[in-house]
């Protein structure tokens, strides 16, 4: 296996699109945000966005970027949506980086469980390292919450397996490589839109106003028939690797 950018291998990015995509609710998809500073963030941080490719299938991949923050659990950002303004705010303002923040891991469906997620996430820690960052962050976003959407992050951050690693694979994956938690990132991402959108969006309708449980959601979803609006904030949870 192979680790590039996507900047050295411009034509394996469709692919990595089109095999990993899936990999996410459709609703993330959405979030406005994200989809704002997509470009800047692809520009500015071209050597945090990798891919493992074997032969020629992109695998898994990791998008990161780089920002200041002084290790306080307090000044933490608000979770994705804020690592990202964080991170494009001060490149932009030419403030010099000193932490890596690891935004998203994905790994095609057919290869999970294999250690791919552990390869990626090291290839970004030792980019950090190398780009002179003293610090790597990540707002992870857990892969059994959606299981318990009516638990708080705080409760859900909590629950350990009898060998002290926590109940959650992905937080699992992420301490066996050293990692510890520090918060919940409430807000992390926050997604707006129709009622329309959203019963696209799930599959699911949503006939009054009120409070709904989605698949793949780890917060609930908030509709509002009579404004058409519907608003998904999620809770991630931030953990430290360096």
């Amino acid at each position: 296996m192979q680790i590039v950018t996507s900047s050295e291998r411009p034509d394996l990015k469709d692919r990595a699109q089109a095999a990993l995509r899936g990999g996410w609710p459709t609703f993330v998809l959405h979030d406005p945000l994200s989809n704002t500073y997509r470009h800047r963030v692809e520009t500015y941080f071209a050597t945090f966005d990798v891919l493992l490719v074997e032969g020629n299938d992109v695998v898994a991949d990791g998008r990161a970027v780089a920002l200041c923050w002084d290790g306080a659990t307090a000044t933490l950002p608000d979770g994705y949506d804020g690592a990202l303004v964080k991170a494009v705010a001060g490149h932009e303002a030419s403030i010099r980086p000193d932490t890596l923040c690891i935004m998203a891991v994905t790994v095609q469906s057919d290869r999970m469980g294999g250690g791919l997620a552990g390869k990626v996430i090291n290839a970004l820690r030792d980019r950090a390292l190398e780009s002179g960052l003293q610090r790597v962050i990540a707002p992870v976003r857990p892969a059994l919450k959606a299981k318990y959407p009516l638990s708080t992050m705080e409760e859900f951050a909590s629950w350990q397996r009898s060998d002290g690693l926590h109940l959650d694979p992905w937080i699992r994956t992420h301490q066996r490589l050293g990692a510890t938690i520090l918060a919940p990132a409430p807000r992390s991402m926050v997604i707006p839109g129709t009622v329309a959108e959203w019963e696209k969006w799930t599959n699911m309708a949503f006939p009054q106003t009120g409070q709904y449980v989605v698949p793949d959601a780890l917060d609930l979803v908030e509709i509002d028939r009579e404004r058409d609006r519907g608003v998904y904030a999620e809770t991630n949870l931030w953990m430290r690797h360096l």
